[in-house]
């Protein structure tokens, strides 16, 4: 069965400030799941609202936080040299305690709203995988699923100070939730050493969890608008992402 949505940009309070967000709902009244999906380095683009909005029609509430507000509105840059660079210098600028803020926002706001979301979950792409894992670790979140975060072992940009994100996995334990990791075996982003050392922390701490490696996939396989895409990994990935939410995040009979 697919939803019919409705789609709007909101404002909600997030540490001391504001944040734009991009909100997507089933448009039959109803208390639904909610799922914050969190971008790559490129901002909120069109490939990201569309994720958003393929969610939205399986029957969730979805929200897509703007973690760029803070130097400015409606970033949203293209897949190229010049865009990258842009990109990572946001990305790798975003400390670990803003980030935390803007995912509680995010959050609090599919909770509270009326009628608020009885279960929580996220989803995210490389750099925002790398939120929705750091998410898992503070939050209360059913289902997780994460696509090739990067830099999960290490402390080159400011996710992962003060130490790297990957030393807080015991916190998606404590929150009892589980968690799909999905990546390829080509991703320059998350070579062989770090999918390994994933895997054995989420194992070593105990975290519900599947790793899904795909042969011969590199970077970015689930964007359909980048030369990265890849249609049977994307496809078999959003069988199991949809599997996954259905079973963590199940919707009221």
């Amino acid at each position: 069965m697919a939803f019919e949505i409705v789609k709007e940009n909101i404002t909600i309070p997030s540490g001391d400030g504001s944040m734009a967000a991009h909100l997507v709902r089933p448009q039959a009244p109803g208390s639904y799941p909610g799922v914050v999906v969190a971008f790559e380095i490129f901002g909120l683009t069109a490939h990201i609202r569309d994720v958003a909005e393929r969610i939205a029609r399986l029957g969730y509430t979805v929200i897509v936080p703007d973690f760029y507000h803070r130097a400015g509105t409606g970033i949203d840059f293209t897949d190229d040299p010049d865009g990258r660079r842009k990109g990572l210098e946001l990305s790798g600028g975003l400390t670990r305690e803003e980030a935390v803020e803007d995912i509680r926002a995010a959050v609090d706001h599919l909770r509270g709203a009326e009628p608020g979301a009885p279960s929580v979950g996220m989803i995210g792409f490389s750099f925002g995988g790398h939120l929705a894992y750091l998410a898992a670790t503070q939050f209360d979140l059913a289902a997780t699923a994460v696509f090739y975060a990067g830099w999960l072992a290490s402390s080159d940009i400011g996710l992962g100070r003060p130490e790297p994100t990957l030393g807080l996995t015991e916190g998606i334990a404590e929150h009892g939730g589980r968690l799909a990791f999905f990546v390829g075996d080509e991703d320059h982003a998350v070579p062989a050493a770090d999918r390994a050392a994933i895997a054995a922390r989420l194992a070593e701490a105990g975290v519900r969890h599947e790793m899904t490696v795909y042969p011969g996939i590199a970077h970015g396989f689930f964007c359909d608008v980048r030369d990265s895409y890849r249609k049977e990994a994307a496809d078999d990935a959003w069988i199991r992402v949809q599997e996954l939410f259905a079973a963590e995040l199940p919707r009221p009979a």
